[in-house]
């Protein structure tokens, strides 16, 4: 059984990059990083951090098929949202999101930052005459930034800390 798997799913890459930062953080060896997407089969972990690209203001239903089946395990999330500029949204995806989670698990919480939107979503706005949502656009184009990834580097480290003081 491993200490940690990260695992995620990307649709445009915003996550997955991520996801990479977020393996990266996480001590020792005895951890994996996969795409939910491979198909690949999944070792057991204590501690799982599960990371999705929000649409619609929750997870792809891969993402909460597998989080509804863990049980006995540590879970934390992330995630990366074109929108991810709100708070308060932030808030209501890791609340639909947690939802999925089994009451026998320990959730140790979630990081959401913002993503770049794909280049089909500002033809759309453009179309639409959108220019409120073209601003936003043009806001997330370089995220996740080096800010967001400190920020997922302060996720993983105040998650070690919550681990750590479950085993005392």
């Amino acid at each position: 059984m491993l200490d940690y798997l990260v695992l995620y799913q990307s649709r445009s890459g915003n996550t997955a990059r991520l996801a990479t930062r977020i393996f990266s953080a996480l001590p020792g060896n005895s951890k994996d990083i996969i795409d939910l997407a491979s198909g690949e089969r999944l070792p057991e972990a204590k501690v799982y951090f599960v990371g999705f690209g929000v649409y619609q203001g929750t997870c792809h239903i891969g993402v909460s098929d597998f989080l509804s089946q863990l049980s006995g395990k540590i879970i934390a999330l992330f995630a990366t949202c074109g929108l991810g500029d709100s708070n308060e949204y932030k808030k209501e995806v890791a609340a639909t999101t947690a939802a999925w989670i089994e009451d026998d698990n320990i959730y140790l919480g979630a990081y959401i930052c913002q993503g770049k939107f794909p280049q089909a979503v500002r033809k759309k706005c453009e179309e639409r005459h959108a220019e409120a949502l073209l601003s936003r656009f043009d806001q997330a184009l370089t995220h996740p930034d080096e800010v967001d990834m400190q920020g997922a580097d302060e996720f993983v480290a105040h998650s070690l800390k919550k681990i750590e003081g479950l085993r005392r």
